[in-house]
């Protein structure tokens, strides 16, 4: 059984991009789990000098989910050009440790906007050493839309198609990697 950890970088209750993992999760294969990290707003930031022993439990608790996983999956918004402050804090809590090194990622969007936070995540993942999945990159436009209209554009049949394609390969990719 494979095992996909999926995280979203908004904290917002009615956030696409907590949408498009929740859509993606239930579009996985039949032999692939994936759990959503909901810790995001709980870890506490990052401090060099709290790692170790020291390191917080909920910091520990992202770092084991994220050994487990055999994949990682990412879905984020776009703050001020920027990686949102939550899931950077995140991913800080990983650099030192050898969860990311080798682990296959693959990043999705919920806004065709998110460009300079696409491009920041990536690198920052990239120079964590995740083995980034960027063979069939997904993106399904969400921006602005209420939960109903969400839901109805996560529901449409091509969309439904991109997310089954896309969890696919990515698993596809875990296996060649294992």
């Amino acid at each position: 059984m494979i095992e996909i950890l999926a995280i979203s970088g908004s904290l917002r209750a009615a956030s696409t991009n907590s949408a498009l993992i929740a859509a993606l999760a239930a579009s996985a294969p039949a032999d692939c789990r994936v759990v959503v990290y909901g810790g995001l707003g709980q870890l506490p930031i990052f401090n060099p000098d709290d790692e170790d022993e020291r390191t917080p439990r909920e910091a520990s608790d992202l770092i084991g989910a994220v050994t487990r996983a055999d994949g990682i999956i990412v879905s984020c918004p776009e703050y001020a050009h920027g990686v949102p402050g939550g899931l950077k804090n995140a991913l800080d809590w990983l650099v030192s440790r050898d969860a990311a090194v080798g682990k296959p990622a693959m990043v999705v969007h919920a806004s065709p906007r998110s460009l300079y936070a696409r491009a920041a995540l990536a690198e920052i993942m990239r120079t964590m050493s995740f083995a980034m999945y960027e063979e069939a990159p997904l993106e399904i436009a969400l921006l602005g839309k209420k939960p109903p209209e969400v839901e109805a554009v996560l529901a449409e049949a091509e969309n439904r198609l991109a997310m089954r394609d896309a969890m696919r390969g990515f698993v596809e990719c875990i296996r060649r990697q294992t």
